[in-house]
């Protein structure tokens, strides 16, 4: 009996734990890491808690959004005991409290929401769960280190209305994307009809350019070869009549001479070239006083 009554009075505490001791009902001590003795009858461990973070697991609970739309929404919550005298005697249960003021936190942030903006705004509530936690358990000695929640979870009612809206919202994009490439096709090839029509026009511009450019070459030439026939004809006259290349009036004849015995072979050559033609015709010939 005496073995057994100093083993129960010898306590033995973990790193990381730490334990109150009340004697005669109060408190007395905190004990830490290593053995002590507890006077039988007179001492008791009251609480027994660890100084480690934990995860408490808050389970699922039905929300209401700013838009009334019912969600379940769940979270994890890393918490550590800082002062174990306070979790202790400044709450009746610190973690059932705890547990509690995590469901209701969690209510009121996702009830400042829309059900648009809750899917969108996780950080956001985190950050507002780990504010409004850690101002209400510094008087229970309890440090919320970190929130994180995990699912928010729509009705079926809902979650097959988003899932429709979600496929109409695809089915628009997509035709959007079609009439788009539509028109992206369209205007390449008004653009593309566009551009060969200018360059066919700036083809045929050119073409009528190099045209009468080589039509007015052929022009100069013949203009300066009939001139050069003319000398040479006119000087032929002059010199087969003797006479003086100053004379005025007789070189004037004689240019006259030339014009005339090129127009008469011009008419011939005309004259020639259309009996070659197969048609039948009717030629008419100058007469005497003309020529």
């Amino acid at each position: 009996l005496g073995v057994a009554t100093c083993a129960a009075c010898i306590r033995v505490i973990t790193t990381g734990d730490e334990c109150l001791v009340e004697r005669f009902g109060k408190y007395h001590r905190r004990l830490d890491a290593g053995w002590h003795v507890l006077l039988p009858i007179v001492e008791r461990v009251s609480f027994h808690a660890t100084t480690r973070e934990q995860v408490l697991d808050v389970p699922p609970q039905q929300c209401y959004t700013k838009d009334n739309a019912p969600i379940k929404a769940d979270a994890v919550v890393y918490m550590r005991i800082q002062d174990v005298i306070s979790a202790k005697y400044n709450v009746e249960d610190v973690y059932s409290a705890l547990m509690n003021l995590c469901l209701t936190q969690l209510r009121e942030q996702v009830g400042k929401l829309t059900l648009d903006e809750s899917f969108s705004s996780r950080e956001r509530i985190n950050f507002a769960l780990l504010k409004d936690l850690n101002e209400v358990c510094q008087g229970w000695g309890i440090e919320i280190t970190r929130v994180e929640l995990q699912n928010l979870q729509p009705s079926p009612t809902i979650k097959e209305a988003m899932e429709l809206q979600m496929a109409a919202e695809r089915k628009k994009r997509s035709a959007i994307l079609k009439s788009e490439g539509e028109r992206t096709t369209l205007i390449n090839e008004a653009e593309g009809r566009a551009q060969a029509a200018i360059c066919d026009a700036e083809a045929q511009s050119r073409a009528t350019i190099l045209k009468a450019e080589a039509e007015s070459n052929r022009q100069r030439i013949e203009a300066e070869g009939l001139q050069i026939a003319i000398e040479a004809i006119t000087d032929a006259i002059m010199k087969n009549q003797k006479q003086d290349n100053n004379d005025n009036k007789a070189r004037v004849n004689a240019v006259e001479g030339a014009i005339q015995f090129l127009s008469v072979l011009r008419f011939l050559e005309t004259q020639a070239t259309f009996a070659d033609s197969n048609n039948a015709k009717v030629i008419m010939l100058p007469s005497k006083d003309s020529l």
